[in-house]
């Protein structure tokens, strides 16, 4: 893991296309800005850890449903983002 520390107003750059700024910096919390092309998926680790369970829930399910028939392809799930963290808080 690279490590940097960065003042506020300072940023980085990852690729030739994401920027990431330090926006301010309060007690324990970090504010950053990321600026990146629109085709770019930027979640929160949170998040995306929530999505990545779901599609191994469906997957485990939809398995189980067919033995003997083609794989189901596993799709991110329609839920909100609302809807993942209460699933989240809850297990």
């Amino acid at each position: 893991m690279l490590v940097l520390s960065r003042k506020p107003g300072e940023a980085l750059r990852v690729g030739e296309n994401v920027e990431i700024t330090v926006v301010e910096v309060k007690g324990d919390m970090v504010r950053l800005g990321i600026e990146a092309p629109r085709d770019v998926q930027i979640w929160r680790k949170e998040l995306w850890e929530a999505i990545v369970e779901e599609n191994r829930k469906a997957a485990e399910e939809a398995a189980a449903a067919s033995v003997g028939t083609p794989e189901i392809p596993v799709i991110l799930p329609k839920a909100s983002v609302s809807d993942l963290l209460a699933r989240k808080k809850r297990s």
